[in-house]
């Protein structure tokens, strides 16, 4: 299970709440139609920003593991070789961060988190997913948008091991969402029939995170 270390205070975090309490990026704009592919107040880049709680957690993938826990049948206690010997597969997605950032066309490669529930088999009152992270993290999703058709547990992108920075060795990847939501370092996933907000969540920040309806903050 994941450890209970709670992620440090830092000066991104202090500012991000700030931010939370004022509103900030907000547009004030109407949902685009959905044929638009950037959402509203968003703006493209071909870099990818590095944002985090300011501690990247020495985790290779020796010693990676991934605990799967909770509302289930079957729970899941994988290595890293585990994990890369069942399915893999592709996924090319956009990917959109709250502080107006997006940047398209992302090639992924890992285990989809359809083949994560067929393995671990939630039962019929698990209704949400709890993500814990290497760094402390956490971060809340309702199970229909973890188990979306191009989510996937990634340890791969553009045909490389995905670096630490990034969430090495293995992130979720929540293309739909906002991507807080997708944490970095991925260390368990806990199902639960109730719902229970995460790191962000309970610092302001939206409890979905749907980009197209601007779900920034709570009370969005």
């Amino acid at each position: 299970m994941a450890d209970d270390n709670e992620p440090p205070d830092s000066k991104l975090t202090r500012t991000k709440e700030k931010w939370a309490r004022e509103g900030r990026f907000l547009t004030g704009k109407i949902t685009r139609p959905e044929d638009q592919r950037l959402p509203p107040g968003q703006h493209l880049t071909k870099d990818w920003p590095v944002l985090d709680l300011g501690v990247v957690p020495p985790v290779s993938r020796d010693r990676w593991r991934l605990d799967v826990y909770g509302a289930i049948e079957h729970p899941v206690f994988w290595t890293f070789a585990e994990f890369t010997a069942q399915k893999q597969v592709q996924f090319t997605s956009d990917i959109h961060c709250v502080t107006t950032w997006s940047r398209y066309d992302n090639l992924w490669e890992g285990l989809a988190t359809h083949e994560l529930l067929a393995a671990c088999q939630p039962r019929e009152d698990a209704r949400f997913v709890v993500l814990h992270s290497y760094d402390g993290y956490t971060t809340n999703l309702a199970l229909e948008d973890f188990a979306a058709e191009d989510a996937l547990l990634a340890h791969s992108w553009s045909g490389q091991p995905l670096t630490e920075e990034h969430g090495g060795p293995v992130r979720l990847v929540v293309p739909h969402l906002y991507f807080w939501k997708s944490a970095k370092w991925l260390q368990a996933i806990e199902f639960q029939t109730e719902d229970a907000p995460g790191f962000w969540e309970v610092r302001g920040y939206h409890n979905r995170g749907d980009p197209w309806a601007e779900q920034r903050y709570s009370g969005d």
